[in-house]
């Protein structure tokens, strides 16, 4: 289960089928198995699957906490959705990270943008 809503986060995922680039953050030593990845909203399209013929993806078999990264997902997903504003289910905003590979391999993270909080939610709606 995503700790969020890829209607939310990934609009063109449920709007458009379209499909991203996913990995892993962490656990890549784990082994891996199939998973059925969906949000937590109360809608029945809120899921990923990574091939339009086959329901999951693979990911690292683990119980800790994990990290996914989806790559290459470009402008039109903030157009979609929005940054900071009321989304499906009330969802807030999730956090935005640059990551920039340095020329030693290395990587830099950057948070571009917070994460909204349900406070910033209620305020926007004038609780």
């Amino acid at each position: 289960m995503l700790d969020g809503s890829f209607i939310t986060n990934l609009p063109d995922v449920w709007a458009l089928n379209q499909k991203y680039i996913l990995l892993p953050i962490n656990n890549w030593d784990s082994e891996y198995e199939r998973v059925n990845l969906g949000g937590i909203t109360c809608d029945g399209q809120d899921y990923y699957n990574q091939e339009a013929h086959m329901n999951s993806v693979f990911m690292p078999k683990t119980r800790k906490v994990q990290y996914l990264g989806f790559f290459n997902t470009g402008a039109y997903q903030e157009v979609l959705s929005g940054y900071g504003g009321i989304h499906h289910c009330l969802l807030p905003s999730p956090k935005h990270v640059i990551i920039r590979r340095n020329r030693d391999e290395t990587f830099n993270f950057e948070v571009f943008g917070e994460e909204q909080n349900s406070k910033q939610v209620l305020k926007i709606l004038g609780y």
